[in-house]
């Protein structure tokens, strides 16, 4: 599978030179439209060049006290990675559990595993890996964050740790990330069906008002900005998380917010979802206070933000080195940080 390449940090390749301006580059894009497939992607813009094989996936699985959920979800995952027809994915596919400090079992549940592979150990050859980062407790986006820029892959996925999007559904963000930067999987049907009506009344509803500020503020068409099921390539994830300001359960917003900003190509993937009950997040008057008010400082916070390529005044190694510049030496999984 061949995808073009990114300013993909210090592993990527630097974007090739075409005779053509704006060869090569990234450029704004209008709102996205849905294509008769149902896949929504920003249309236009120069083809990139230098196509680069695609060789491995990295998997992102946050998780915090998931003892009890992790084992099946693991089960399920690895199922089918190791059933999957070959050239649907990537050839090497590795999987980064990261422990947002959790007090149950779920570190020692990982390292239980027959995939687990320890840090500096050598993955079995043919087969999907997993790892383990741990983190100190803070939360959702602060565990995505670290873990997407730990991952080792060319393209990187986060998906929520009880498999609520099933496995099966990863080829899609793989192909969308063929013509995308980014990929949002979304759980709004191209015939306007929505997954999310599974969901109690209240939650639907408080996630009603808050869909709609978050596309007034900051996500524009964007209408699923929650889905835990996204997926990237990998100079744009570390462009975008190294950058990331924002980690509360409104880290998504901010992602999407950037991604815009910096002119990445989006695209929007309708995929299969289940409510997964035992989330533990609760309505509440704080939460909901928290909540507007990183809505409202995204766009602040971000003030500096430039486009990757602002119509050509930004030349390709610039945007290279843009990306390479932002990230962080990486995490090394199995390793906590010192306190």
């Amino acid at each position: 599978m061949r995808v073009p390449p990114v300013g993909a940090g210090r592993r990527g390749a630097r974007l090739g030179r075409g005779a053509g301006r704006g060869v090569g580059r990234y450029v704004a894009q209008p709102a996205a439209s849905v294509a008769p497939s149902g896949l929504a992607v920003r249309p236009r813009g120069p083809a990139r060049t230098l196509p680069l094989m695609v060789l491995s996936l990295g998997i992102v699985l946050p998780a915090y006290n998931e003892a009890a959920r992790l084992g099946p979800a693991l089960d399920e995952l690895f199922a089918y990675l190791s059933s999957v027809a070959k050239g649907v994915l990537p050839e090497t596919v590795g999987v980064l559990v990261v422990d947002d400090g959790s007090t149950d079992g779920t570190a020692a549940l990982v390292r239980a595993r027959p995939e687990f592979v320890a840090d500096g150990g050598k993955p079995a050859p043919g087969r999907a890996s997993l790892r383990l980062l741990a983190e100190p407790h803070g939360g959702k986006g602060s565990a995505v964050r670290a873990g997407m820029l730990a991952a080792d892959g060319d393209l990187l996925v986060f998906a929520d740790a009880d498999m609520a999007t099933p496995p099966n559904q990863l080829p899609k963000l793989v192909v969308a990330l063929e013509s995308a930067d980014v990929a949002l999987g979304s759980r709004i049907q191209p015939d306007g069906s929505d997954m999310r009506a599974t969901q109690p009344r209240f939650r639907r509803m408080v996630g009603r008002i808050f869909r709609f500020a978050a596309q007034v503020w900051v996500t524009g068409p964007v209408r699923d900005t929650q889905c835990g099921f996204k997926g990237f390539r990998r100079g744009a994830a570390h462009d975008l998380f190294d950058r990331l300001r924002v980690t509360s359960i409104v880290f998504d917003v901010d992602l999407i917010f950037m991604a815009r900003r910096r002119g990445y190509r989006i695209a929007i993937v309708p995929i299969v979802w289940a409510d997964r009950r035992g989330s533990r997040m609760q309505a509440r008057p704080g939460l909901a206070l928290r909540v507007a008010l990183d809505l409202i400082r995204i766009r602040f916070v971000h003030r500096g933000i430039r486009r990757v390529i602002t119509d050509g005044s930004m030349d390709d190694g610039a945007a290279v080195g843009a990306a390479s510049d932002a990230v962080p030496p990486k995490s090394s999984p199995e390793s906590s940080p010192k306190p």
